[in-house]
């Protein structure tokens, strides 16, 4: 396994040891997980990862009937897990959100996202288990579509998300929502991408791995080289939105969204579902499914200022007028080097706030949002609040800067189109920037080189870019 994946981690034998206190001190990285998956495959050498994930199951708990539709029962899956182990898998796996708001059964990963386990791992399990490669019986149901029926249907006030907070970015115990819960959270959400990804990918039979700590360490944990994602393998939690999109269409998943309902119905002996009654629910999630698409295929991963451990804003913000008409490109120069992890750009993220808040005396980090190499956009003052990116335009535009130094070279491929294609159709698509905005360079306003000779040079082919008077 790659070291990577085990930096900065709690040694899981000690882990074990704190029994009497494992769930409150254990810490939820997706690299403690799979050590503990690890120690599962240990205690029964030569087990297949259906028979693992089985032992997981029934250890945390999962195996309702809805489950077993899909599934075998799990209750005589193998031995028993040690105390220790089984409490451990148990408190990682078993999903709920508590009446304060905690949401429990998630992990942080490598990537930064935050990651529901159970969706992940009934997923794989339905993938492992298809006879047809591509073609994976109850996919959609066991990892998304339940959940995104309940919660498309629900009369709560937020029907999708939302996500969250870690108590400790570097140990992280505790998770808590940022908003009032709907039934689907954004955690749910990247499990679910995620289980959706790798059961389609493990149920071709040329793609099944030896073992399941092996097939999750090398999606969670892949290192970067100095190229970034340019050069990154297809198979990595990094890509989920990308592969996620490419395997999965709005309508299809719609489809399954009904089936999930009109199983739940059967399961629990209720009548079948008339004509007019399933026309409606349909519409209702058809409707509800454009939300789902904004949200989680057409908006780029965005780490908000809680995950990079942003320290709050001096003073009171002043908020934008939306929509917009202006996106600003920018290049950081300082940090002249590109970042390739959620660790290094959320240090490079604090490092840009110190020099803004502390040398420049402004009341937060500059920019509205800063792309990394790493294949996430770090939020700075995000969508609602004014910037100071780009003198006298920060109450007409959003300015968006890379970490990096680009007088002579490019930033990465797949960051540029996180911010060019994803970011900016977000923007377009969430009512925050108007459909025709215009999309300039920094040094067009302001007498700087910024965003760079190479940077501006090609940005000068996107789309929207258009020339503009200098400001003396």
């Amino acid at each position: 396994m790659e070291n990577g994946c085990w930096k900065r981690t709690l040694t899981f034998a000690l882990v074990l040891l704190v029994s009497t206190h494992a769930e409150a001190s254990v810490s939820r990285r997706m690299e403690d997980f799979i050590k503990a998956v690890q120690q599962v495959e240990d205690e029964d050498p030569g087990s297949e990862p259906v028979a693992v994930l089985r032992r997981l199951r029934r250890a945390a708990g999962l195996n309702d009937a809805f489950i077993q539709h899909y599934l075998a029962n799990a209750d005589s899956s193998g031995p028993e897990l040690n105390a220790n182990l089984s409490d451990y898998i148990s408190a990682v796996v078993h999903h709920r959100v508590t009446e304060d708001g905690r949401e429990e059964g998630v992990v942080l990963t490598p990537d930064g996202t935050t990651v529901a386990l159970r969706q992940l791992l009934l997923g794989i399990e339905a993938g492992l288990l298809s006879k047809t490669e591509g073609r994976v019986r109850g996919l959609y149901q066991l990892t998304l579509a339940k959940d995104l029926g309940l919660s498309l249907r629900s009369s709560l006030p937020q029907r999708l998300g939302p996500d969250g907070c870690w108590d400790n970015v570097t140990s992280p115990q505790v998770f808590t929502l940022s908003d009032s819960p709907s039934l689907l959270t954004t955690a749910q959400v990247n499990g679910g991408m995620d289980g959706v990804v790798l059961g389609v990918s493990v149920s071709a039979k040329s793609r099944r791995p030896l073992k399941l700590s092996s097939l999750l360490t090398e999606y969670y944990c892949h290192q970067l080289d100095s190229r970034g994602l340019d050069a990154a393998p297809r198979l990595i939690s990094r890509r989920r939105r990308e592969n996620f999109k490419t395997l999965v269409l709005p309508p299809v998943l719609v489809r399954q969204v009904g089936k999930s309902v009109e199983l739940q119905e059967r399961l629990t002996g209720r009548s079948e579902m008339e004509a007019k009654t399933k026309k409606q629910l349909m519409a209702v999630v058809k409707e509800g499914m454009k939300e789902f698409v904004h949200m989680y295929m057409d908006c780029p991963p965005i780490v908000s200022r809680c995950m990079w451990e942003a320290k709050p804003y001096k003073g009171t913000p002043t908020k934008l007028s939306l929509p917009l008409s202006y996106l600003f490109i920018h290049h950081t120069s300082t940090p002249s080097q590109p970042c390739l992890t959620f660790e290094q750009c959320s240090e490079d993220m604090r490092s840009m706030q110190r020099f803004h808040q502390e040398d420049r005396g402004w009341d937060d980090i500059g920019y509205s949002f800063v792309a990394g190499s790493d294949g996430n956009i770090y939020e700075g003052r995000g969508w609602h609040w004014q910037g100071a990116h780009t003198f006298g335009h920060n109450a007409v535009g959003y300015g968006v800067s890379f970490i990096g130094d680009y007088m002579s070279r490019l930033p990465s491929q797949q960051s540029m189109t996180l911010v060019r294609d994803q970011l900016a159709s977000c923007a377009v698509g969430g009512g925050r920037l108007v459909a025709d905005f215009i999309l300039q360079g920094h040094r067009q306003v302001v007498s700087t080189d910024c965003p760079g000779d190479a940077f501006y040079a090609e940005i000068k082919t996107w789309e929207h870019f258009r020339e503009v008077k200098k400001q003396e």
